[in-house]
């Protein structure tokens, strides 16, 4: 399940980052994309909390 939360955050990362170099971050698919991205970080807290994930490295931290 982490892997799977983990590879989705950046899959989806990746996706909004070419949606903002089209200009489309107002469209749903970007807002979307957004709010699964609190999603996911709230989920990497809780995994870090109980050990569950390493602390945050550099480059995660700019996807966060």
């Amino acid at each position: 399940m982490r892997e799977e939360i983990l590879k989705q955050a950046e899959t989806e990362q990746n996706r909004m980052d070419q949606l903002r170099a089209q200009g489309k971050e107002k469209s749903a698919t970007y807002r979307q994309y957004l709010g699964n991205r609190l999603f996911y970080s709230r989920v990497k807290d809780l995994y870090r909390k109980y050990g569950l994930l390493e602390e945050t490295k550099p480059s995660e931290k700019e996807t966060d």
